[in-house]
């Protein structure tokens, strides 16, 4: 049996954060980012937390990523704003602009902010989160490196470029869809590999755009697009918004997330936040409840994201498990 080491969240804080100062990361820089991994820990997204820290580390200590960076925030508009992420990380570059893009949005009924010059957002849904609790319904749209074919196909292109939708409810946790282009994240992918796992046949293709269940080949050949030609569909409008809009690069242009070659990502997120009162009116929230209990009157519907709030209350009182061997690593990272 794998030998296990049990942490509360607040120590998946710690430890992430000290892995990120033990890896030229600035406190400012390694909060947020240490805030994204117990989140998505507490969300039962182990490829995208702990498991990704080791990621994080390994761009700061190469360059890829820098943790000394410093966002720069610019209006550019009365409810638009742009960040300079300075080839740092998203989080810290979305929580520089984060409160003059809330008011902005509550003042203005509808706000956009653009990160260039930015790295892997990790888990989408972490902005349309706390962009929630802020009483703020939002669209998050995200490009990555090339790791999809376009349909009909055989060459990387298009990243996973997931997006993320946030929906906002009173004396409830908010409706959080966080969803990829392709059929499954290529952390997925490459964790089967390590392990020598099958795939899924509609995760991923070979070199020759066949569906494979050979992760390893899947790697050679590319991502399968979620829903078919649709997925291939979401990804060209996330790359347009999210590379091209911010002014970052488009994803055939970015080094690969997963290695430490090529220098920084250089990609981009672009998020659009509305204030639904003003307009929708006051009645809106009480027609999100009607609508809410409509949808869910039949048996077996379930919310996007009542899966990850169900973990997180489950993770606050019984902690989380990792390996023995991905927490001994992480460790080496604290210095």
């Amino acid at each position: 049996m794998t030998n296990t080491i049990l942490l509360t969240l607040d120590e998946v804080y710690e430890l992430s954060f000290r892995a990120l100062l033990g890896s030229d990361t600035i406190a400012a820089n390694a909060a947020p980012v240490a805030d994204s991994v117990r989140e998505a820990e507490a969300e039962g997204i182990h490829n995208v937390g702990l498991g990704y820290l080791p990621i994080y580390c390994e761009h700061t200590r190469c360059g890829k990523v820098d943790g000394q960076a410093t966002a720069v925030v610019e209006r550019v508009g009365e409810a638009a704003f742009r960040v300079d992420a300075a080839h740092g990380f998203s989080h810290l570059a979305f929580v520089a602009a984060e409160d003059d893009f809330v008011a902005a949005a509550k003042r203005a009924g509808v706000a956009t902010l653009a990160l260039s010059r930015s790295s892997s957002a990790g888990v989408v849904g972490w902005f349309n989160e706390r962009l929630a609790r802020a009483g703020l319904m939002s669209l998050a749209f995200a490009n990555s490196s090339p790791a999809m074919a376009p349909w009909g196909g055989t060459r990387k292109f298009f990243g996973t470029n997931p997006m993320g939708f946030g929906l906002p409810r009173d004396g409830a946790p908010p409706i959080i869809v966080d969803q990829s282009s392709t059929a499954t994240a290529m952390v997925n992918v490459r964790q089967a590999a390590a392990r020598g796992e099958p795939i899924p046949d509609h995760w991923g293709l070979d070199a020759s755009g066949q569906p494979t269940t050979d992760a390893a080949a899947a790697l050679r050949g590319s991502m399968a697009p979620a829903g078919g030609h649709k997925g291939f569909g979401l990804a060209l409008i996330v790359d347009v918004l999210a590379g091209g809009l911010t002014g970052s690069n488009f994803s055939y242009q970015s080094s690969l997330f997963g290695d430490n070659e090529g220098g920084p990502t250089d990609v981009g997120q672009l998020f659009v936040a509305f204030t639904p009162q003003m307009l929708a009116g006051d009645a809106f929230a009480a027609r999100i409840e009607a609508w809410i209990s409509a949808m869910t009157a039949e048996d077996g519907v379930r919310l996007p994201g009542a899966r990850r709030h169900a973990e997180r209350e489950r993770r606050s009182r019984e902690g989380v498990r990792i390996d023995a061997a991905l927490h001994e690593r992480l460790l080496g990272y604290c210095g």
